[in-house]
């Protein structure tokens, strides 16, 4: 007993783990299993094999190196066994060497085999050990790259790396336990402290200044306003700089210069050299000097040279630069005009006449050689050179026309240049411009017509000319002109012959704009295309560009295919009633009856347009004639309010009566009875409405006039009694769920039957902003502000109206406190996204905290969203009236 070790020493049994009753697991380190080591070859194993069999008595390992298998294993094996033998076919034959030597050879043969296969094999292994390392690397692997890295950390580096800090909980709180300990810090500590950064000007004994180093001891301050004011200064010359950059680099100051494009990026201004840097400027010299050097028969880099040399204030080394250019090239245009641009007077002139002797052909340098002569006969000596040399040049042409004083002149070089160059539109037009008579324009044309069959414009010159001399052939000259393009596969695009008529209408040629859209616009669409959409589209493209004949030609046309469209007259009396005369405007209306008289809108607003001009009589006309061709409620109601308008009260009350016997709609009947409420007629407006309740018991409008007429009466029982059988017969009418809580609220004094109503229309109305919003104003005014936040809570809850944008305006202005208005709207607007009422409410915040500016980004946005929005527009207006100015408040009005 002695002799058994204790407990704690005792060999712990095999796969034990500490604390696995208590729900501890093992796990196993590379430290428990030890380095990795390569494993035992085969020759290895077969040795280790051949040696465990003699120990243990077993057979000798077979010719492939494994025992020979027991016959009660083979008999395991059911797919080797003969079906009508149980024992297997070989079991009683003896193993001599025979079978030896056959078994040798088979080794041999799949030894053989197995060295054919071995250099594939081998590849496609180590292919797929490699990609599973790739995909599994080894934590070591991944570690490889840093720790190579820290050969190179120094040893500053190794000292600064952080100690590896105690984030339990408990350290963690005593930290900060410690932190907000508080000591009492000595005055001596702060009166240093705040004498460390005063400045005392004060002179010693010594002369020397108090605080100031030893070099100022001639008793000089300084002055830190004069070292502010310089820093400034040196900080605002950096920043001109700055921006100034792209402008240098175009100069010719930068120093990365394209050797594609000097002539486009380098700037023909001539600046001074002290704007830019010596550095530079040499750098960039020297990349150009290695540019010509390299090719010397590149024009462009002399050019960005020469540019070099005149901005840095050396005008005689550009030139000399430039003439080197000439003589190396001297076929470059651009280097003669560069070489002409550097020199003046006579010695331009001398370089003028050497680049036109060496580039005859050179309509850009005879140009420039005229640019130079100071009188008109030397330019036309010079032009008329240079068209002996050039007769088919149109530039050369048009620059002797322009020069020629005298109209017959210019009528003979004209005529010239059209016998040389006959494909020139250009000119052919500018001689039938000056010509004497119409037949010789016309013969201008037609020549100019037959040399260029594919051309339009020719055609569209010819309509001009027959509009101006008051002919009525201009729309058979663009018939013929579709015509004969077609035939020559030239016609314009539908775009394109827009634009053309656009033009026209641009020069006066209205007429033959009118004829181009009426012959081209269908061209190229085919039936089964929206072409109402598109012409319509058309129409609007051009009002918006301010071409409003050519709107009035389009719907024309499109009047013209299609004369009982509603929304095409709608559009064309628009067009005139915006930017036409009144008298068009009536016309077009007075078409647009004929052509569509069901069409109850076309009259009413051709009355109103007769009415809005003073012509009363002429409105009842139209009404009257609307009433023989469509009786219906719209005309009826227009024709009442008109006659109300004009005082014709018996009148009115007769055309009431007569449309509801004729076209009794419920509409009649409610504006009998708000006519009558209005001339203060209530038992006239209770009878009305108690008949319309009877044809028309499902309409919440007469249930709230028959409430609101005995609440105008105070017979509140009556008006409750209204409103609730209103609310039975409509449960989804949410205006009159609101109507009888406020007056529940308002003449009854009851807050908490309104309440209840609320409650109720909330039950039958689940998920309704307006009646969640009437029920936090009813506690609002009631005081119970706690209440309206819990409604308020409640109604934003994403069950019910979370994106509601006046749920969130009441909150922001009337639930939160100032501070939080900005949070929240912010937040409102991202849930929102875009509601009227809540960009109001944003701008209105804004406007509260005087940030002008935003509040009028806000405004805009409110009115982008919903045009038609009344409030937004009125906090608009406000808002403009107290910090906007004349021409914004004078924009928004137009608006309006």
């Amino acid at each position: 007993m002695a002799s058994r070790k204790d407990f704690l020493s005792q060999q712990a049994p095999e796969n034990y783990v500490a604390g696995l009753g208590r729900g501890a697991t093992g796990f196993t380190t590379r430290s428990d299993l030890g380095p990795a080591r390569e494993g035992p070859s085969e020759d290895q194993i077969k040795e280790a094999l051949a040696k465990r069999a003699a120990q243990l008595g077993a057979p000798t390992p077979s010719a492939y190196g494994a025992v020979e298998k027991k016959e009660e294993d083979n008999d395991d094996d059911e797919r080797f066994q003969d079906p009508e033998n149980e024992v297997g076919l070989f079991a009683t034959g003896a193993y001599d060497r025979d079978d030896d030597e056959a078994d040798r050879i088979y080794q041999d043969i799949d030894e053989r085999m197995d060295r054919r296969r071995k250099a594939r094999r081998e590849a496609r292994e180590k292919q797929e050990r490699e990609e599973y390392e790739a995909k599994n690397p080894k934590i070591q692997q991944q570690f490889a790259d840093l720790k190579r890295s820290l050969g190179s950390v120094t040893d500053e580096q190794w000292q600064n790396i952080p100690e590896v800090g105690d984030l339990t909980g408990k350290n963690r709180r005593a930290k900060q336990n410690l932190r907000q300990r508080f000591y009492a810090v000595p005055d001596s500590v702060i009166a240093g402290a705040r004498n460390s950064t005063e400045f005392d000007t004060s002179v010693n004994d010594g002369g020397q200044t108090n605080g100031s180093s030893a070099d100022n001891v001639d008793g000089t301050m300084t002055n830190f306003a004069d070292i502010g004011a310089a820093r400034d200064k040196v900080l605002q010359v950096n920043l001109d700089k700055a921006a100034m950059g792209s402008a240098d680099a175009n100069s010719g100051s930068a120093s990365t210069i394209d050797p594609k494009g000097y002539l486009t990026s380098l700037s023909k201004t001539e600046l001074k050299s002290q704007n830019y840097d010596i550095g530079d400027v040499k750098r960039v010299e020297s990349l150009l000097q290695s540019v010509i050097k390299t090719n010397s028969r590149h024009p462009p880099g002399y050019i960005a040279l020469a540019r070099l040399h005149e901005l840095a204030g050396k005008p005689v080394k550009a030139r000399d630069v430039m003439a080197q250019c000439c003589s190396l090239n001297p076929h470059s245009e651009d280097a003669w005009l560069e070489s002409i641009r550097l020199n003046e007077g006579h010695n331009a002139k001398v370089i003028a006449a050497a680049s036109v002797k060496e580039n005859p052909q050179s309509t850009r340098l005879w140009t420039r050689a005229t640019e130079l002569e100071t009188d008109q006969q030397s330019k036309k000596r010079v032009l008329r050179r240079a068209l002996d040399l050039l007769p088919k040049s149109v530039v050369l042409w048009k620059q002797l026309v322009q020069l020629s004083a005298d109209e017959g002149e210019a009528r003979l070089l004209l005529s010239k240049a059209c016998s040389e160059i006959p494909a020139s539109i250009e000119l052919h037009l500018a001689l039938a411009r000056i010509v004497e008579t119409v037949d010789e324009a016309r013969k201008v044309l037609n020549t100019c017509r037959r040399a260029n069959p594919k051309n339009a414009e020719v055609w569209i010159a010819a309509s001009r000319l027959e509009e101006q001399v008051g002919s009525k052939n201009t729309a058979n000259i663009m018939k013929r002109a579709v015509q004969s393009l077609a035939n020559e596969n030239a016609m314009l695009k539908r775009e394109e012959w827009i634009e053309q008529a656009e033009k026209c209408e641009d020069e006066g040629a209205i007429l033959t704009g009118q004829n181009i859209i009426r012959e081209t616009l269908s061209y190229g669409l085919d039936e089964d295309d929206d072409r109402k959409k598109l012409f319509m589209e058309d129409a609007q493209a051009s009002i918006s560009r301010g071409k409003y004949e050519i709107a009035r030609a389009i719907y024309a046309y499109i009047l013209r295919i299609w004369p009982t469209s509603k929304s095409a007259w709608e559009a064309s009396a628009n067009l005139e009633k915006v930017h036409g005369r009144k008298e068009d405007l009536w016309n077009v209306l007075e078409k647009a009856v004929e052509a569509v008289p069901q069409a109850d809108d076309l009259w009413i607003q051709y009355a109103n347009e007769k009415y809005q001009s003073g012509d009363v009589d002429g409105a009842r006309i139209v009404l009257g004639k609307a009433f023989n061709q469509s009786p219906s409620e719209n005309i009826y109601l227009e024709a009442i309010n008109l006659e109300a308008r004009n005082g014709q009260i018996e009148q009115a009350r007769d055309l009431l009566a007569q449309a509801r016997q004729e076209a009794g709609t419920d509409r009649v009947w409610i504006k009998s009875v708000a006519f009558a409420r209005t001339h203060d007629d209530n038992a006239t407006a209770l009878d009305l409405v108690t008949q319309a309740l009877h044809l028309y018991p499902a309409q919440w409008k007469l249930w709230a006039q028959k409430a609101q007429i005995y609440s105008s009466q105070r017979l509140v029982p009556q008006a409750r009694e209204a409103y609730a059988t209103g609310t039975r017969a409509c449960p989804k009418a949410i205006p009159l769920w609101v109507l009888l809580a406020r007056l529940e609220e308002g003449q009854a004094g009851s807050v908490v039957k309104a309440r209840s109503v609320l409650d109720r229309a909330r039950a039958a109305n689940p998920k309704h902003e307006r009646l969640w919003l009437e029920s936090v104003r009813l506690e609002r005014r009631a005081g119970n502000l706690a209440a309206a936040k819990n409604l308020m809570a409640r109604a934003l809850q994403p069950s019910e109206c979370h994106r509601s944008g006046p749920l969130w305006a009441e909150r922001i202005w009337h639930l939160e406190p100032r501070t939080q208005r900005k949070p929240l709207s912010l937040e409102a607007v991202k849930v929102v996204e875009s509601d009227p009422t809540l960009f109001t409410t944003v701008a209105r915040v804004f406007w509260a905290e005087r940030k002008l500016e935003k509040a009028v980004t806000w405004f805009e946005k409110a009115v982008l969203v919903d045009s038609d929005d009344g409030d937004t527009w009125a906090w608009y207006w406000k808002f403009l009236g107290m910090h906007g100015s004349e021409e914004k408040r004078a924009d928004v009005m137009e608006k309006l």
